[in-house]
């Protein structure tokens, strides 16, 4: 299958050599790779030109960068690639962040298991970090969700969902998804492959306490259930910076509620979203009442076993 791949770059000299040295060993390459530099102020563009020589297939694309740059740039840099890429001939669509590497093999892989399932409209893998951080593990939102940094959509899929909504407050990939599925697409993490993700989600230009702060900003706007939110913070206390990372969630997700801050989500997703959190809680206390281990990337699998 023939796939296209759109990556807004902004000031990535740090990581993106390792993107682009991931992708030209990649044993089955896009028709093109665009890779729009969203206003960058340091070598980005210089690094990806100097590729840019030497395979044809990877086109720059300089971008203007917004005064008030935010959330929804990230839309704005994507929809400038699509519009180039409009004309050309591919049935999958990729957004791939400036800051990941995987194996010679991993798109071939995902190529092959949207060649296998017509009804596969999201695609991706889990995904690792510093501090052996492994998303399988270590997140809830489980194998039928695909984590931002690459995301990999049917053309037909991404078209019908209106591709990717410019929201100021972030989550336009998380939109993206769910609203693949509520639209009845099936999104699939394949757990036999990684990508690694070195910057940690969130941390762009700003530290660890204002990512989480943001982060619960973020859950409010996207619509995410206070009872949910209440058991995610619980969580985090848990984990690193303890204590104060779970507070910080608090804090944004109430700082946002407290200020009404606009949600740009559709009560339709909203209530599609509601009640599949409340649906993976009541497997998470079930599963724990009986004092198992929560297999958070199987939630789904979960619920549908049970009956929820």
């Amino acid at each position: 299958m023939k796939y296209v791949l759109i990556t807004p770059a902004h000031n990535e000299e740090r990581f993106i050599t390792k993107t682009l040295d991931s992708m030209v060993t990649q044993t089955v390459l896009p028709a093109r790779w665009i890779i729009v530099d969203d206003g960058s102020s340091d070598r980005t563009a210089e690094i990806v030109e100097s590729y840019a020589k030497r395979h044809p297939w990877i086109e720059l694309v300089r971008r203007v960068q917004d005064r008030n740059r935010n959330f929804a740039s990230k839309a704005h840099a994507v929809n400038t690639g699509l519009e180039l890429a409009n004309s050309l001939q591919f049935e999958i669509l990729g957004n791939l962040d400036a800051d990941v590497s995987f194996g010679p093999d991993y798109m071939g892989f995902l190529m092959q298991r949207f060649s296998e399932d017509p009804d596969l409209g999201v695609a991706g893998t889990p995904f690792t970090q510093e501090g052996h951080y492994d998303s399988s593990k270590d997140s809830f939102e489980g194998e039928n969700y695909v984590a931002g940094p690459c995301q990999l959509f049917r053309r037909q899929c991404f078209q019908e969902i209106g591709g990717y909504v410019p929201n100021r407050a972030g989550g336009l990939d998380w939109i993206a998804v769910m609203t693949a599925r509520m639209k009845g697409w099936k999104v699939r993490a394949f757990p036999e492959k990684r990508f690694h993700h070195y910057r940690t989600l969130g941390t762009a230009e700003k530290g660890a306490l204002r990512a989480l702060f943001s982060y619960g900003e973020k859950d409010y706007c996207l619509v995410g259930s206070p009872i949910w939110q209440l058991f995610r913070v619980a969580y985090r206390v848990a984990k690193k910076p303890f204590v104060i990372g779970g507070l910080a969630l608090l804090s944004g997700y109430c700082w946002a509620a407290l200020r009404r801050v606009e949600r740009s989500v559709s009560p339709e997703l909203m209530r599609f979203h509601r009640r599949e959190q409340m649906r993976k809680l009541t497997a998470i206390l079930r599963t724990l009442l009986k004092f198992k281990k929560v297999k958070s990337f199987q939630l789904a699998r979960t619920e549908s076993d049970t009956g929820l």
